[in-house]
């Protein structure tokens, strides 16, 4: 009896194994991993804000408006939790996307009013957040290819015959990725690259390179 029950048990993981469970377990730990850098970098980008609008402040405390968009943006982004279960809920993946998007947008409208204040551009703190900042939008474009890619490789193994066999069986089913309309508005939005090597005085050209 032991040994029928063992030989059905192989026999079941053999089964298993050749239907595509272990490429779904594999699959699932890598999109787990690539989302666990997204939200890291994303995180990064949220910390580095009330920094950047108390610096911003300090110069154009009248930018009232963009001041409230960018502060008001990274408060949706923190009221979304997020689990690692998001990347298996469509509806709240999409809310999680949108949240960011409207951050990358009010950051982008803050960087823009930036360039009317040349004393604000040339304050060293304000350079260092603003490099940071353009380092971690590019730590936020390898980290969303990367889970993109295994959110892509996931999908079509849980897709494919006869593994959707097993992932019909196991309640295994296709998770959320970024769209393509939200990787465009982000290449829209994403902020601008502003050189501070030469900052002109307001209202005079910018003094010509040495010889």
């Amino acid at each position: 009896m032991r040994i029928r029950l063992l030989t059905i048990i192989v026999l079941l993981a053999g089964l298993l194994a050749g239907c595509g469970y272990n490429t779904f377990q594999s699959g699932d730990e890598a999109v787990k991993s690539a989302w666990s850098e997204v939200l890291n970098q994303y995180q990064r980008r949220a910390d580095l804000v009330p920094n950047l609008v108390a610096t911003v402040q300090g110069y154009a405390s009248h930018e009232k408006e963009v001041l409230t968009q960018v502060t008001q943006a990274r408060a949706q982004v923190g009221s979304i939790q997020p689990t690692p279960e998001l990347v298996n809920d469509p509806a709240a993946f999409a809310r999680f996307q949108q949240a960011q998007a409207g951050l990358s947008s009010a950051l982008s409208r803050l960087l823009v009013v930036v360039e009317r204040y040349p004393q604000l551009k040339a304050d060293a703190a304000f350079r260092d957040l603003q490099a940071q900042l353009e380092g971690t939008e590019n730590r936020i474009a390898v980290a969303r290819n990367r889970y993109i890619k295994a959110v892509e490789a996931y999908n079509v193994s849980v897709r494919s015959f006869p593994n959707n066999l097993t992932a019909m069986i196991l309640g295994y089913g296709v998770k959320p990725n970024f769209s393509v309309d939200a990787e465009r508005e982000r290449a829209i939005t994403a902020p601008p690259t502003v050189d501070f090597s030469a900052p002109a005085a307001a209202g005079k050209a910018a003094p010509a390179a040495a010889n």
